[in-house]
């Protein structure tokens, strides 16, 4: 389900034709990349975090091909979702038991989910969309390259558990927070899955499922190198983090969209 969902709101909003594979962990995204090809962004979406794609649940937006099928073969992984399998590909993935391969017709977004709670069942609304407004609040002006990497940051946080952060640096996730009771514990284990897999932050994008009611995650994120920064906005005290992100010449962007999954 959180793959299935990931995919279809991937693939709804970013380009036509763009490649996306994601690796998804206990419901979360915990490697995803756009790349021109199919084998291009497996590799990018395993390199986000190698560590925990060890039986995870893979998607892919486009048909699965041989060369990307060997090298999805050489890791243990429970179930893979694509819209079809080449036969030669098909062929490689079936050498092994226990697999499920699943052919992803069309992609499906629900207007209204159903969750239980104590004694019954709450239905509400779906969180859909990306953002409802791009305000441009920073010390300048976004990138093109930074819109792209904001724009595809805020998706992935938006299907990470709450509180959650993204780090997200030529369209591949380099390193998340999620699940967190706290916005600057989500933003520290984000740095450190990036450290620990090498990542460089410098000229990363960070979006952030929760609103900054103090400037210290900017604080934080600029220490390491990051310079652009996604946030639904809605706190009294917005101006903290604007206001530094001013000062440093750095890029904010406020969506006025609070994604919230718990």
């Amino acid at each position: 389900d959180a793959a299935v969902q990931l995919m279809a709101d991937t693939t709804a909003n970013l380009s036509d034709g763009e490649v996306v594979f994601a690796i998804i962990k206990h419901t979360n995204p915990c490697g995803i990349a756009s790349r021109p090809t199919v084998k291009e962004a497996w590799n990018a979406a395993l390199a986000g975090d190698p560590e925990s794609a060890f039986g995870g649940v893979l998607v892919c937006n486009e048909a699965i091909d041989k060369a990307t099928a060997e090298a999805i073969n050489e890791i243990f992984f429970e179930v893979l979702i694509a819209p079809s399998f080449n036969a030669d590909a098909l062929e490689i993935l079936q050498t092994k038991k226990n697999r499920i391969l699943l052919v992803q017709k069309k992609g499906l977004i629900a207007a209204h989910q159903s969750k239980s709670v104590l004694n019954g069942i709450l239905t509400q609304q779906n969180d859909v969309g990306n953002y409802t407004e791009w305000k441009e609040a920073g010390g300048r002006e976004t990138t093109a390259t930074e819109k792209e990497d904001l724009a595809f940051a805020n998706l992935v946080a938006k299907h990470l558990k709450s509180n959650s952060i993204a780090l997200v640096k030529n369209k591949q996730l380099i390193g998340k927070g999620c699940g967190q009771t706290s916005r600057i514990d989500a933003l520290r284990q984000s740095i450190e899955k990036a450290k620990q897999f090498n990542f460089d932050l410098t000229g990363a994008a960070l979006a952030s499922d929760a609103f900054f009611p103090f400037d210290d995650c900017v604080k934080i994120a600029h220490a390491v190198g990051i310079t652009s920064f996604i946030q639904p906005g809605g706190s009294i005290r917005d101006k903290d983090s604007i206001d530094y992100c001013k000062q440093n010449n750095l890029a904010m962007v406020i969506t006025g969209l609070r994604h919230f999954k718990h």
